[in-house]
């Protein structure tokens, strides 16, 4: 694996930091991780740490299902492998360091299971035909308070403060706090502001190559929980957390370079370029299934329908925000897809993934690019709508068998039974189930973890 762990640890020795918090993401998003004393890193690291490949297969709920013979082969252990790139330290945890990891099988192989793993694997596929996928996140959250019964409300209920900053919408100084110290996480973190939605915010994330962007995203997502919940609250992503407000999406912004850097998505007279168009209509063409990546609860489908400002076709426009790919309108080095579709309880890297994997498609099928979508998008019934439902989407996904050959089937897999069970126990519980209505089940199975 050829990473010095020696050299590492008299390294970090001297930046003061003496625990390195080993984190990854499971299938569902949700941060595993095990803390590491530094002294001990040349030994502890050596062959792992090892972690239980059921955690691939946990559930919020603690329940152990069994998809990919996770189960039938005796819950095997994988190894991770550090990546000494990604080790950020943590600024309201003197002396701890995040450290990103790999997960492999115990004979070395890379584990599929992992959706990093997944992530590099699509974007392999963009290396083999010489472009560099660049990508740039945005997410909401909301920033609640705990109830006397046990349950949230939202830290302020204040309408109409998009875009705003300050005491009337940060009454604490939670956010101010939160955004200084992302700042020095050195994670890409530039602007902040108040959403459109009482106590729902919005942290900006430069760009980057798409792996650096996942890791930068999942470190973001993992912080936000961690430092608002030292002040005595709790973050969400969730998508769609209460009834009477909007949701909070996860959009993506998403280009492709040449090796050199330079711009491959227009034709250098204004235009979208072939290699765009290919991307857009591998997007289009995938929508189905995408939207089970992007969209993976039951609860995300409370947040997408006509007339959210959330996609509702499996469309694109130019600066259009009511179609599920946005072209904004810069061009040049600037010229980039929006892709809209996504809710802020998914996994930063199944979202990139997902995307990447179905402009893939695209290209390499030579996929035809279907017309734009000229104003509001929602009743354009030339483009098909969406999934209505977390099984539709569940479905499509498993039947594609251009995604399952760009991602891996043993995530895809294990993903579909992770969130089949979610299903079937939401219908158990909630008996009108169909309801737009936010329901205590979903509180319960989402609002915290994701």
């Amino acid at each position: 694996m050829g990473i010095d762990l020696t050299k590492l640890r008299d390294d970090l020795k001297l930046r003061n930091i003496d625990v390195l918090r080993f984190i990854y993401a499971d299938i569902l998003g949700i941060p595993r991780s095990k803390d590491v004393l530094v002294n001990q890193l040349d030994k502890a690291a050596h062959n792992g740490p090892a972690f239980c490949q059921g955690v691939w297969v946990t559930t919020v709920r603690g329940g152990v299902l069994d998809a990919g013979n996770i189960a039938a082969d005796g819950l095997q252990d994988l190894v991770s492998q550090i990546d000494p790139e990604t080790i950020t330290e943590l600024p309201w945890e003197p002396g701890v360091a995040y450290a990103i990891v790999d997960a492999f099988n115990p004979d070395r192989t890379e584990n599929m299971f992992s959706p990093r793993m997944v992530l590099q694997k699509v974007i392999r596929g963009y290396t083999e035909i010489g472009l560099v996928p660049v990508v740039g996140p945005e997410l909401e959250f909301y920033i609640a308070k705990a109830t006397e019964d046990g349950g949230y409300k939202r830290q302020h209920e204040r309408t109409g403060q998009v875009y705003t900053t300050g005491s009337m919408v940060d009454p604490d100084g939670t956010f101010l706090h939160l955004l200084r110290q992302l700042d020095r996480m050195n994670i890409g973190v530039f602007a902040g502001n108040h959403e459109f939605s009482p106590a729902q915010y919005e942290i900006n994330l430069w760009h980057s190559n798409a792996l650096d962007a996942a890791d930068r995203t999942f470190m973001f997502k993992t912080a936000i929980k961690d430092v608002v919940n030292r002040a005595g609250k709790l973050a969400t992503f969730m998508g769609k957390p209460w009834s009477d407000e909007g949701g909070s999406g996860f959009h993506l912004h998403f280009s492709v370079t040449d090796i050199a850097g330079n711009n491959k998505m227009h034709d250098g007279e204004g235009n979208l370029s072939a290699t765009a168009k290919s991307l857009i209509a591998g997007l289009t063409a995938n929508a189905n299934s995408l939207t089970a990546l992007t969209n993976p609860t039951v609860n995300a489908f409370k947040r997408l329908g006509p007339d959210t400002l959330a996609p509702f076709r499996a469309n694109w426009g130019y600066d259009n925000r009511s179609c599920m790919v946005r072209i904004p309108p810069e061009r040049g080095q600037g010229t980039r897809l929006e892709v809209r579709v996504g809710d802020g309880a998914a996994n930063p890297y199944l979202v990139i993934a997902g995307i990447l994997a179905a402009g893939l498609d695209g290209i390499k099928r030579g996929l035809e690019c279907p017309d734009d979508a000229v104003g509001m998008a929602y009743d354009n019934e030339s483009a098909p709508t969406l999934p209505a439902t977390f099984t539709e989407a569940l479905d499509a996904l498993e039947a594609n068998d251009h995604m399952m050959e760009q991602l891996s089937p043993q995530l895809v897999e294990a993903f579909v039974v992770m969130k089949r069970d979610e299903i079937v126990r939401y219908k158990a519980e909630v008996p009108n189930h169909e309801t737009r209505e936010v329901t205590k089940w979903e509180l319960d199975e989402y609002i915290q973890d994701f």
